[in-house]
């Protein structure tokens, strides 16, 4: 099925897209409602937390910027509309509930730019865009959960806002693997770059001035 599929997209949608500039490593809730296995949101994957951690630390050590996204609502939800309407579970997510809080070994430091959204991209309704531009960066290596919804949203819209998107496929979950894979794919072959993490250590690495 995998080789039907790259032959029925080959010379369509096969287009590469150059690593830029000015990168920035974009943690997308990766919060404890992930990573714990009593969340109903649970992704099961330890591996993809663990790959979160080492390429934090290389982003820091290269001097790269990491922003983190996190998701909140006021009690009830009045500011989550139809998406908190439509999964019960964001609940986890309200104002002062634990599973909102980021992981101990997946944390902010201080001066990092932290993004609190209501929706799936971490530029709906944000400040992203403007607070990237302003950086001066060009490319994101973009991370985190889940690989079928904020994950995909945050990598489209990336992309209609100018930033190269590189979805790092390790350091990505999702409740099963099969939404994993395919939106990975349909990533690649329309929307992002997807690589893995080794590719995107050695951009860190690369960076002008990077001490890694």
């Amino acid at each position: 099925m995998s080789d039907d599929l790259t032959l029925n997209y080959r010379g369509a949608f096969d287009g590469r897209l150059p690593f830029g500039r000015a990168p920035a490593l974009l943690i997308v809730d990766v919060a404890r409602a992930y990573v714990e296995p009593d969340s109903p949101l649970y992704v099961g994957n330890d591996d993809a937390l663990r790959s979160n951690e080492r390429l934090i630390a290389a982003a820091r050590a290269a001097g790269v910027p990491v922003i983190f996204t996190r998701v909140a609502y006021q009690p009830g939800g009045v500011d989550g509309g139809l998406f908190y309407r439509k999964l019960p579970a964001l609940k986890c997510f309200e104002d002062g509930h634990p599973l909102g809080d980021f992981p101990d070994s997946v944390r902010p430091s201080p001066g990092e730019l932290v993004v609190t959204k209501q929706y799936a991209s971490s530029f709906f309704g944000t400040t992203l865009a403007s607070s990237l531009n302003a950086m001066g960066i060009d490319t994101l290596l973009i991370t985190g959960y889940s690989t079928s919804g904020c994950v995909r949203a945050s990598a489209l819209d990336a992309l209609q806002h100018g930033f190269t998107p590189f979805v790092i496929r390790d350091a990505c979950g999702d409740r099963h693997p099969s939404p994993h894979d395919a939106n990975l794919f349909d990533l690649q072959a329309k929307y992002a770059e997807v690589i893995d993490e080794g590719e995107a250590l050695r951009h860190l690495a690369a960076v002008p001035g990077s001490t890694s």
